[in-house]
């Protein structure tokens, strides 16, 4: 079997787990619009406890087509960064662990009694994604994921998470929850440290 450039043949094979991991997100989401309810499926505080499918299922739902159409999009983004990262099998149980971390934390904030979509979930990616880049052996990888981190972080401070739990903007249909964005990019970067932190002390 050929090697990639810029993977090995194991390594393509942990890009697969990645892979498996945003088809996964994508299809429960296309599943969820087509035949679920949101008021089943999405992130409700008051049900955290006694349906905790709701952890996982928020990411599925979407509140419009554009809604859906433009977190698919940014799903596809983040599996081709991830093959461009080489996401190993840490990277893609780092961000599959902060699926449900991610709706978890918008228990800190309770003025937010309804929340649905990939957003949130999608910045625990690209936090993975980019922590991956930077640990890479490269000095354009390494470039890639400091601007990538970097770029984000100028997104969440630009979007003030702390002045409310929901944001109107006219270009979209639906409501923006900020609070989610910075819950995603927390509990992405924490999953991918510990797990990292983890495989390290394994291999010595």
């Amino acid at each position: 079997m050929a090697r990639s450039p810029l993977t090995g043949t194991a390594e393509l094979a942990d890009a697969r787990s990645w892979l498996w991991l945003t088809s996964a997100l994508a299809a429960g989401a296309v599943l969820v619009w087509f035949g679920g309810s949101a008021e089943t499926w999405n992130w409700q505080p008051g049900l955290a406890a006694t349906q905790p499918w709701r952890w996982f299922s928020a990411a599925w739902v979407h509140l419009s087509a554009t809604h859906l159409a433009v977190n698919l999009a940014g799903l596809a983004v983040v599996s081709w960064l991830g093959v461009r990262a080489s996401a190993t099998r840490a990277d893609a149980l780092a961000w599959a662990t902060a699926w449900p971390l991610t709706h978890l934390a918008l228990l800190a904030q309770p003025a937010l009694q309804r929340y649905a979509g990939l957003s949130g979930v999608l910045h625990a990616g690209v936090v993975v994604v980019a922590l991956r880049l930077w640990r890479s052996s490269t000095p354009r990888e390494r470039a890639l994921g400091i601007a990538v981190l970097a770029g984000l972080a100028i997104k969440l401070l630009l979007e003030e998470p702390w002045l409310g739990a929901l944001r109107r903007n006219a270009q979209w249909d639906f409501a923006v929850a900020p609070g989610a964005h910075l819950a995603g990019a927390l509990a992405g970067g924490l999953c991918a440290l510990l797990l990292t932190r983890q495989r390290r002390r394994a291999t010595r």
